[in-house]
């Protein structure tokens, strides 16, 4: 019937479930947890990896020429100041990197600055002993002695070294810069005339024989780890191969220069075409660029071996700077 009232049965009211607090945040702890430990793995990889790998960088850029010293001045002097100075403060230096540093996990910058700065030094001591003296016997020129005391300063030694003392301390960059400062005042005394460089051949033949008596070490060394039976990729390799490559970078630029102030003696004793073929060998030390350094056994091996070629170089550019010395002293 129309007028008949439909009589609906209502239907109680939904009541709010009780429910413990426990019962209800049990699981967001659990889930935050997560959810953070994927954001910092996100923060690390992008600081670490991305941040980390655009700060890193191998420079051995074959072209690389400092503004002319001042006139009468070294150009290997000046070379020398100019590379600790480039890879001091416009490269900046990252051997001494604490943990916390986005560079921290890549060593392979480090170690070639460490290789660059390791052929420096040991220039920069014949500076010192032979070339910056008179006759090699004369007194050793304060400049020279605070640059070459400078540069002996640990590589990795940032703001704190705990073994010496719980006070700030000058880091391993600010002590290479004030090695740089010592060597541009030698070059400008020496320009002035206030300072010795001397371009006699016994001076050459020691410099050029002790520089290849400090890669004759990293070619041991080379021959050492190839011979030996690690696996293809190591963590060692790597290490050895940018040490190298920076050294052989440095040498070959200042010997380079070097060439260019003791020009006469070289074109005196007929050394012009072996010097050429020294610097061709260090170039070719300092070129290689791996993705990855491989360090293959044996010679029949598909897979390239870096450090053995790279040892081959380093041995020729020896074999030719000893020749060189040998010439010399022959004469």
């Amino acid at each position: 019937m129309a007028n008949d009232l439909i009589i609906r049965p209502q239907v109680p009211a939904k009541r709010p479930e009780i429910t413990l607090p426990g019962l209800i945040f049990g699981t967001k702890p659990r889930v935050i947890a997560k959810r953070s430990l994927i954001y910092l793995a996100a923060v690390l990889v992008f600081y670490f990896g991305v941040i980390g790998n655009l700060m890193h960088r191998i420079d051995a850029d074959l072209d690389f020429t400092p503004p002319a010293p001042v006139e009468g001045g070294s150009h290997a002097v000046n070379m020398a100041e100019a590379l600790i100075l480039r890879e001091t403060v416009e490269n900046r230096w990252t051997a001494n990197d604490p943990i916390f540093f986005p560079t921290a996990f890549h060593d392979n910058m480090p170690n070639y600055q460490r290789g660059m700065m390791r052929a420096i030094s040991r220039f920069t001591m014949e500076l010192e002993s032979q070339i910056g003296r008179l006759r090699g016997s004369s007194a050793i020129d304060r400049d020279l002695e605070r640059a070459v005391g400078l540069l002996q300063f640990p590589t990795d030694v940032w703001l704190f070294d705990f073994d010496q003392s719980f006070l700030p301390i000058q880091p391993a960059d600010t002590q290479y810069e004030a090695a740089a400062r010592a060597l541009r005042a030698f070059n400008s005394r020496v320009s002035l005339g206030m300072a010795v460089f001397e371009t006699r051949p016994d001076a050459l033949a020691m410099t050029v024989e002790r520089m290849a008596s400090e890669l004759g070490s990293r070619a041991a060394l080379v021959d050492d780890h190839v011979s030996g039976d690690g696996f293809i990729i190591d963590f060692v390799s790597d290490d050895i191969f940018y040490f190298n490559k920076g050294m052989a970078y440095a040498s070959y630029l200042l010997l380079r220069e070097l060439g260019r102030d003791f020009d006469g003696v070289i074109r005196a004793q007929g050394l012009t075409r072996v010097w050429q073929q020294a610097l061709d060998s260090l170039r070719a030390a300092s070129q290689q660029k791996p993705l990855v350094v491989l360090n293959s056994s044996g010679a029949n091996s598909f897979l390239a071996n870096h450090l053995h070629l790279q040892g081959f170089y380093l041995k020729r550019a020896i074999l030719q700077l000893d020749e060189i010395a040998r010439v010399i002293r022959a004469n």
